[in-house]
């Protein structure tokens, strides 16, 4: 390329002297020849691709190559063409095969639409039934929804029903109690279906609920046994009996029944329990039986009276850890008043044994003691047990009172005892002074004995 560069600048130069030297200056071929010395290759890009693609195969830079120049490049532009006439003609044909198959696909999708066309016509009916079946399932499914949200609601569950029937076996355990509120929560909405237009399903679900209540009287009894057997000194309240009196409390009659059972179970223990007390002690013989301090008054009420006040505070305990989930109003006026019931059984002991020691008449002294005694386990029991009309209080309010007054006897008995020993001794004093003579010995014997 580089030498056909520089034989091409060399012929040009010789011509244009030659042209110069010979032609005028009007001359075309002088001209042309001008306008190619004068362009410059650097910045003819056009040029330079063209030169590039010309060292491809002008190889030889010969006089007979130069001569065959325009032939070789028509012969080369001519072969391009008619390669690239092939390769069109090839693509021709390829698009051409696309065409027919896209007509094919063509032909084929217009005889389905038809086809399709004829068979939704002739199964027209079918569809329309189809969508209203569907329709029809959509609407029962939403129906057997609710259906199954209401028996979910109103009616109890295979094993809730079988819980209430077990329990009947065997013992009662926290899932019967989770059944029995699941029966308490189903017989309250069955009550506001009543006041609603749904009158057939609420009457339908009383008469069900109707059929559950044989378990809520297996259920009483099943407490009322529990409380009859808390006969023991020391009793255990079991979780079991805390939430048995939490599910009685929405029926009062029942509640305060159970109430009462348990206050006669009791009452029965703490008699029995204040007997031994007084008679044997407590086990292994300590402390000793309260009898054997029968002779000193002071000790013998105040050990009677302090083994009461811890009965009842024990009692009031068993009785907040049986009420402890019960929410109902007036919960401590019940526990005073079951704890007046227990404790009213060992009044009528105490009373007797109280009254004896006060009738002896032990002395002023003695009995003034005796009463502060019974003021402060009056104020004592009565911040346990509430200041209500219980049986203990009134007895021991009037011990209290009898000892005031045999108090005040035994002490206006000694004031006129005083008096009389001061009014002997002023009228003997008179005798002697105001007679003449001494008085004789059966006077002095008289006075002596008015005045002792």
């Amino acid at each position: 390329m580089a030498d056909t560069k520089v034989e091409i600048s060399a012929d040009s130069s010789t011509a244009a002297q030659n042209a110069n030297a010979a032609s005028q200056p009007n001359n075309p071929l002088s001209r042309k020849l001008n306008k190619i010395l004068e362009t410059r290759l650097d910045n003819d890009k056009e040029m330079l691709e063209a030169l590039k693609a010309l060292s491809v195969f002008f190889t030889e830079n010969s006089l007979r190559t130069r001569r065959n120049l325009r032939g070789d490049i028509e012969r080369r532009s001519l072969a391009i063409n008619e390669e690239f006439a092939l390769i069109f003609k090839e693509v021709k044909e390829e698009l051409e095969s696309v065409h027919e198959d896209v007509q094919a696909m063509s032909t084929c999708c217009e005889e389905m639409t038809n086809r399709l066309k004829a068979a939704k016509e002739q199964t027209q009916d079918l569809i329309v039934k189809t969508n209203k079946l569907q329709g029809e399932n959509q609407r029962l499914e939403v129906r057997a929804q609710v259906a199954q949200a209401f028996l979910t609601k109103f009616q109890l569950s295979n094993e809730e029903m079988a819980t209430l029937r077990g329990s009947r076996d065997g013992p009662i355990t926290e899932d019967f109690f989770k059944a029995l509120n699941r029966v308490k929560h189903i017989h309250e909405d069955v009550k506001i279906l009543l006041r609603t237009n749904q009158q057939t399903a609420g009457c339908e679900n009383h008469q069900i609920m109707l059929q559950w209540k044989y378990f809520l009287f297996y259920f009483l009894s099943f407490t009322i046994d529990e409380c009859r057997g808390l006969t023991q000194e020391t009793c255990d309240i079991s979780p079991v009996l805390t939430q048995a009196m939490e599910a009685l409390q929405d029926r009062p009659v029942l509640y305060k029944y159970t109430l009462d059972e348990f206050g006669t179970a009791r009452r029965c223990a703490v008699v029995r329990g204040y007997i031994d007390a007084l008679t044997r002690g407590g086990p292994g013989g300590t402390p000793r039986p309260i009898e054997m301090h029968s002779h000193d008054p002071l000790r013998y009420v105040g050990d009677m009276l302090a083994w009461l006040h811890q009965a009842t505070a024990s009692e009031k305990e068993h009785l907040e850890a049986l009420l402890k989930q019960v929410t109902l109003q007036g919960v401590e006026d019940n526990m005073q008043e079951v704890v007046g019931h227990i404790i009213e059984g060992v009044c009528r002991p105490l009373k007797v044994r109280i009254e004896q020691v006060i009738v002896a008449e032990p002395g002023a002294v003695l009995l003034y003691k005796l009463s502060n005694l019974l003021k402060f386990y009056h104020h004592t029991i009565s911040s346990i047990i509430g200041t209500s009309v219980a049986s203990l209080l009134i007895t021991i309010e009037e011990m209290h009172s009898l000892s005031k007054k045999m108090f005040f006897n035994s002490l206006s008995l000694h004031a006129s005892r005083l008096m009389d020993k001061v009014y002997c001794t002023m009228w003997t004093h008179v005798v002697y002074f105001s007679s003449t003579s001494k008085p004789s010995k059966t006077t002095r014997l008289f006075l002596n004995h008015l005045c002792s």
